[in-house]
């Protein structure tokens, strides 16, 4: 037997991977157990969680992946330095904030109270972008595919084009800093107020209600070139000037501004954090999805032309961007997608093993990532006991009734807290950690958001409908079984949909399939019964904080909030009337 654990520590979304036979066992982000939102210190937790979920020890580690390679990349690295001397001492900074990593074996044995004497593991280091590939392809039912890789950077590269076939990963280009598609967005949404690390998903929901007023500023900020693109450094803090994110002493991402005083010449004042979002703000959030489009496409055509395939392997932050995802179909010869779940720097670790796996160690198996519940799950007994432990009413029921309970709740229109099986892998909740509603209810986006989300009323929320019925509601039929890929909502549903019909008339659909998940699917089907709609709300089971793990979690959300009901495992919770 071989044991492989992948670390992703000392950057934003640490987290721990266990691999067993080329087989991931286990797979969870640090956040989702210390519950620090992008939590970016060593995944000690995660660790531990993962040796336990495959009942092993510190000693049967074989194997240790971490996704990073410093000595990737060296002649750029020194060429760049070379060319800008002074910006050397914050290189090393930024550089020197990673080494500990060097030594895996002292932080395991710290972190799991062994004797280092004990751990007879290899160390492994595996590029950055080889392992957002790996990722993706050694997930996907292919043996042979186009590998795509983008983000704001890794190992001094922002973007790697790869042919993918059996066991090999052959890298045809890299794309190097400063040229970064995700500092573009970035520094877009620091500008218009979205400065925390992750906010770029609010760009993206913003956008829908912006208009192209800024074309011809965005057409300046990026230079295509046949072979990538190039940024207008004008528009960017001087890359190696400073430190676009650091690490807090509580393994806290720090974003450092990336936008350049040019900026606020061309646009005016940067928006403040609290201030309101104006028809500017709109329009710059349009701008920046629009040329993200354009140079997402731009790239993904390049690769096709390189490593013609009709498949193409997905993964790094950028690979998030859900609107784009949903449109590469008709923009590009691409007609498959695999896009890992944890596509941002949490699914280094995942990637960093299976590459140890199928390239380093050639085990030859081939795992097909059906689902993406990796995490860990709790026992009836387990439930029923953090039930008690706070002294929730609850009542205990079989799997039909407890399916016809829930859907009671949903058309009544309750917000009902859904806490079932394995915790999912990646920022996504896709039915074991939801909460779930009624889409059709005009009024649901304002009851979710004043009760439980208190989040931006521009951002949507998105259906889970049944996957054979897809094609019905939306125009694309290429499913979304992660919840990466918008579509158009057909105009027949779009007012069916009320509650997840986003101002574009689209969708971030989650595509279900009963070999997936058979509860969630019955529950959805049970609900289309009842209403004429395969179709759920679903947004994750989280106020403002890590979506929970831990039943203990998902009570302590339904008790603060007015969320209605909680279904923990076969427990169905009702607050008393004092506590609604």
């Amino acid at each position: 037997m071989s044991v492989i654990l992948g670390i992703n520590a000392f950057h934003a979304g640490a987290s721990a991977a266990l691999v067993v036979d080329g087989q991931p066992v286990a797979a969870i982000a640090e956040e989702r157990l210390n519950r620090q939102k992008y939590y970016a210190g060593f995944p000690h937790q995660a660790l531990r969680r993962c040796l336990a979920i495959a009942g092993l020890k510190f000693r049967d580690i074989d194997h240790v992946a971490i996704g990073r390679e410093p000595s990737a990349n060296r002649a750029k690295k020194t060429e760049f330095v070379l060319r800008n001397p002074r910006r050397l001492l914050n290189l090393l900074k930024i550089r020197g904030s990673r080494t500990r990593l060097d030594d895996a074996r002292t932080l395991i044995a710290a972190g799991g109270d062994v004797d280092p004497a004990e751990l007879r593991f290899r160390q492994w280091s595996v590029e950055h972008h080889l392992a957002h590939t790996a990722s993706a392809y050694f997930a996907a039912p292919w043996d042979e595919a186009a590998g795509f890789s983008v983000d704001g950077s890794g190992d001094f590269v922002t973007c790697m084009l790869s042919q993918c076939r059996g066991d090999e990963i052959t890298v045809l280009q890299r794309i190097f800093v400063p040229h970064s598609l995700g500092s573009l967005y970035t520094m877009i949404g620091e500008f218009i107020g979205f400065a925390g690390y992750g906010d770029e998903g609010k760009v993206m929901g913003l956008s829908a209600l912006g208009c192209d007023t800024f074309h011809e500023q965005f057409d300046e900020i990026v230079a295509f070139r046949d072979d990538g693109f190039e940024l207008n450094t004008k528009y960017f803090q001087p890359f190696g000037s400073g430190q676009s994110m650091s690490v807090d002493e509580h393994g806290q991402i720090v974003v450092h501004r990336h936008y350049s005083d040019h900026v606020s010449e061309v646009f005016g004042p940067p928006r403040s954090a609290d201030g309101a979002i104006t028809e500017r703000d709109c329009d710059l959030a349009f701008g920046v999805q629009r040329l993200f489009e354009d140079v997402y496409m731009h790239l993904l055509n390049r690769l096709h032309g390189l490593a013609p395939s009709t498949r193409v392997a997905m993964a790094g932050g950028c690979s998030l961007n859900s609107v784009a995802n949903g449109k590469l179909f008709d923009r590009t010869p691409f007609a498959e997608t695999c896009i890992q779940p944890a596509a941002g720097d949490d699914g280094l670790s995942l990637g960093a093993a299976l590459y140890v796996s199928r390239t380093g160690l050639r085990e030859g198996r081939r795992w097909v990532m059906n689902d993406a519940y990796l995490g860990p799950e709790f026992s009836e007994a387990e439930l029923r006991q953090a039930l008690d432990a706070v002294g929730v009413t609850y009542e205990k029921l079989e799997r039909a009734p407890l399916l016809e309970a829930t859907v009671d709740e949903i058309v009544r229109g309750s917000v009902v807290g859904w806490f079932q099986g394995r915790m999912e892998w990646g920022p996504r909740a896709l039915g074991n950690r939801s909460i779930v509603a009624h889409p059709g209810l005009p009024d649901m986006k304002d009851v979710l958001n004043a009760r439980i989300k208190r989040r931006e009323a521009f951002r949507p929320f998105a259906p889970s409908v049944l996957a054979e019925r897809q094609h019905e509601m939306f125009e694309h039929t290429h499913p979304s079984p992660f919840m990466l890929h918008v579509y158009r909502i057909r105009p027949a549903w779009r007012s069916r949909l009320v509650a997840v019909n986003h101002v574009d008339n689209t969708g971030r659909l989650q595509s279900v399939r009963r070999d997936e998940n058979p509860l969630y699917y019955d529950l959805i089907s049970a609900f289309e019964r009842r209403t004429g709609l395969p179709v759920l709300l679903n947004t994750s089971f989280n106020e403002n904080e890590p979506i929970v793990c831990a039943p203990t979690e998902a009570i302590e959300c339904f008790l603060r909030t007015r969320m209605d009901v909680l279904v923990l495992g076969p427990f169905v919770c009702r607050k008393p009337p004092d506590r609604g």
